[in-house]
């Protein structure tokens, strides 16, 4: 149902402080925000209501809990596994460097040391897409020649 008063959006109880929504209550946005203002904030809102969606999505897989069963992993559900892994750990330590080996500990359980190769290459291919930087001693390395343990940041692509 329309706000009475200007036939536009959804319908607002008699004070204006709040809309109903399928007879639910929310607060309203304040009505003195200045229009051209407002329309920024609710742009914000939209991008960070569709950037949560791949955040949880990521968490998910990295926990097993989507994807291919942690049970019976495939190749391929190893590789978006540690990939997801990376992203979420990165995120969540918000800044810090992380380890491929987490990633490996992750996905690999006790037979973690079995999937570092793998772990190497989804790091490869995350830094390809800008999403990881990977370092050696604090210093971008070149993720096909590097030798020795690596370091992950967050790359310019990483959305935190």
């Amino acid at each position: 149902m329309a706000n009475e008063d200007t036939g536009v959006g959804p319908e607002r109880t008699p004070d204006g402080r709040y809309i109903v929504v399928d007879g639910r209550r929310w607060r309203a946005s304040d009505p003195r925000i200045p229009e051209n203002l407002r329309a920024e904030l609710v742009a914000e809102l939209m991008r960070a209501r569709r950037e949560v969606r791949p955040r949880v999505q990521d968490a998910k897989v990295a926990l097993g809990e989507r994807g291919d069963p942690w049970w019976e992993p495939t190749p391929e559900g190893q590789r978006v596994r540690l990939a997801a892994a990376m992203r979420t750990l990165l995120r969540h330590r918000d800044g810090a460097t992380i380890c491929p080996s987490d990633a490996a500990r992750i996905a690999g359980g006790e037979g973690w040391r079995d999937l570092m190769d793998l772990a190497r290459e989804v790091a490869a291919d995350l830094a390809a897409a800008g999403a990881v930087v990977v370092q050696q001693k604090g210093v971008p390395a070149d993720p096909a020649t590097v030798r020795g343990p690596i370091r992950l940041a967050p790359g310019p692509f990483l959305s935190l």
